[in-house]
């Protein structure tokens, strides 16, 4: 740690307790038979877009399965994305797209692995074409190295000098298995590969990952070439609702190092002002979506 953690701006921190919030009431929501589908919360992983969005305005973000804070972080839009969630009217894609599939103007997730790496590779190209210094952001998990189409997406961001960031979200488990079970050699090794530059983060300081990382994306934006970031993170809820085979022990090891904990240990009093806060907001989201009628998919 830097020795920032106590001066966290308020702005970053309510960001952090505001995902924290929604991904837990989602969970409820799950639970009480109000969501469709499925959904894939990011806990544990919060401060990685929350550190990363002020570095990345009117760049196109890629995201995955595991993309609400993402999309809170980066858009702002908490309610629409709630409401796309839960079908309901204000929904950004009428409530067809559901916790995985959102599009808006510079975002769009998928829940395909893989998928969106090679698209945001295209994406890199058309900016490098049509703009000064916009990129392409693609966020991905350490599972996401078993898919073919991320080896072909490196190769053609180096070749062609892609303005591209890719974001590894490395929270060493794939669904339910360990990543050292699945990854031969790393994440490193294969970036190095392809000759596209890497960068380690294992720090949860927001302050401390934007000021790594702002000379590197300022570099990917001058010289229009990939970049990979991995960050050592850590999932601590199921890949999905209930199929976590993880012991509580192990669990309870992962929540003590999380950056709830972190944050908590170095500002207690602004943690928990800034989590009523994100609880209270989050229980307003809920009623006031809850109220609105179905949203209506409108032929265009």
């Amino acid at each position: 740690m830097t020795g920032t953690l106590e001066t966290i701006d308020d702005a970053d921190l309510d960001l952090l307790l505001l995902i924290r919030a929604f991904e837990t009431g989602l969970l409820d929501l799950f639970a009480a038979g109000e969501v469709s589908g499925t959904t894939h919360t990011c806990l544990g992983q919060e401060y990685i877009p929350v550190a990363l969005a002020p570095l990345l305005g009117g760049d196109f973000v890629f995201s995955n399965h595991r993309g609400h804070g993402h999309y809170i972080a980066h858009t702002a839009d908490a309610e629409g994305l709630l409401a796309e969630i839960l079908g309901r009217d204000g929904a950004p894609c009428r409530g067809v797209g559901g916790s995985q599939h959102l599009f808006r103007p510079g975002f769009l997730s998928t829940g395909v692995q893989g998928e969106s790496l090679p698209v945001a590779v295209g994406a890199a190209l058309h900016l490098k074409r049509t703009t000064t210094d916009r990129i392409a952001v693609a966020y991905i998990g350490d599972g996401t190295w078993g898919e073919g189409s991320v080896y072909e997406a490196l190769n053609m961001a180096a070749l062609w000098r892609a303005p591209l960031l890719i974001v590894v979200e490395n929270n060493g488990i794939a669904q339910s298995t360990r990543t050292t079970a699945q990854l031969s050699g790393s994440i490193r090794g294969r970036a190095e590969a392809f000759a596209v530059a890497y960068h380690l983060i294992e720090t949860c300081d927001v302050d401390a990952i934007r000021a790594e990382l702002t000379p590197l994306i300022a570099r990917v934006r001058a010289e229009h070439t990939p970049l990979l970031v991995e960050f050592k993170t850590a999932r601590l809820g199921p890949h999905s609702k209930g199929d976590d085979t993880r012991s509580a022990d192990e669990l309870d090891a992962l929540r003590a190092r999380d950056w709830y904990a972190v944050y908590s240990a170095a500002c207690p009093d602004r943690v928990e002002r800034a989590q009523a806060r994100a609880r209270a907001r989050v229980d307003d989201l809920v009623a006031s979506v809850r109220r609105r009628p179905p949203a209506v998919w409108e032929e265009s």
